[in-house]
């Protein structure tokens, strides 16, 4: 398992923006400080399952630990500063995504392991709980009635950046060529499920 330097340097793309926006001291002391929180976030969920963890360590506990490190020494800015570089990292991804649907048959292949990738990376073993629909050919459907974003968020004291990573979904598949995602609510801004469809768009 990663230590909590380990797992900041994966941050980077924040601490950059934070070092932008901060003068160095305060920037080195939110930086320090993430470091802290986050070490007693890994601590207090030590055991966690391995496929929690995927979430937990690679992004739940990492960003609540620099959002609340950012709250303490620069309150003002830590959810903007958040909430841009969360968008930014995800909006690239769905840039390259959308790139490779000029691959033939990339579309297809993209939705046909919507299903499988779903189970295990959004499964019960991850720490969600979901609805699997049946669905015609070219259409994938589900819904997450529990989510470990919200409960670990809630529980770190931050339940307001669960939206950011519902938002980081819509930056990531919501600009595909040739590809529908569809979110009407998510449990993140108040619904009971986060509703999530894709399909095959001519």
């Amino acid at each position: 398992m990663k230590n909590a330097d380990e797992i900041l340097k994966g941050k980077k793309f924040i601490r950059k923006e934070i070092e932008k926006r901060l003068d160095a001291n305060t920037s080195l002391e939110v930086w320090l400080l993430s470091k802290k929180k986050l070490e007693d976030m890994l601590n207090k969920y030590d055991g966690l399952p391995e496929g929690v963890q995927v979430h937990t360590h690679g992004f739940i506990f990492p960003t609540a630990a620099i959002y609340l490190s950012l709250k303490a020494k620069a309150p003002e800015q830590a959810f903007e500063i958040m909430q841009y570089t969360m968008k930014e990292k995800s909006s690239k991804f769905g840039k390259s995504l959308a790139k490779m649907t000029y691959i033939p048959g990339f579309k297809k292949f993209f939705l046909s392991m919507w299903d499988s990738m779903s189970r295990k990376m959004f499964g019960e073993a991850s720490g969600f709980k979901n609805i699997f629909y049946e669905c015609p050919k070219g259409e994938f459907r589900m819904d997450i009635t529990q989510c470990p974003y919200n409960k670990y968020l809630t529980e770190a004291g931050c339940p307001e950046l669960t939206k950011l990573f519902c938002e980081n979904d819509i930056y990531s598949y919501g600009n595909i060529p040739g590809l529908k995602f569809t979110r009407t609510k998510t449990i993140g801004t108040g619904g009971d499920c986060c509703d999530f469809k894709m399909e095959l768009i001519h």
